[in-house]
C-alpha cells in the first residue's frame, strides 16, 4: 500500500529505510523521499517510525 503519494512510496520502503537506522521524519524522507511532498503522509510515517521502534537497529553505544 501506498503511504506517499507524492513520492510514490509504499508501506513496505518506509518500514525498510526505519529498519536500516531512519528514526525520524526527516531521516525517511532523505532516505526515500516519503513525506516531502504535500507532508500529508508524515502522521503516519510517525506512526511506522512508532511501531518499527522494537525492530530498528539502534547505533551502538561508545
Amino acid at each position: 500500500m501506498y503511504v506517499c503519494i507524492c513520492a510514490r512510496v509504499r508501506e513496505c520502503e518506509i518500514r525498510r529505510v526505519i529498519r536500516a537506522g531512519a528514526h525520524s521524519e526527516d531521516a525517511v524522507g532523505d532516505e526515500c523521499g516519503a513525506g516531502t511532498g504535500c507532508g500529508t503522509c508524515l502522521d503516519r510515517v510517525a506512526d511506522l517510525i512508532e511501531a518499527e521502534a522494537p525492530n530498528a537497529v539502534l547505533p551502538a553505544l561508545a
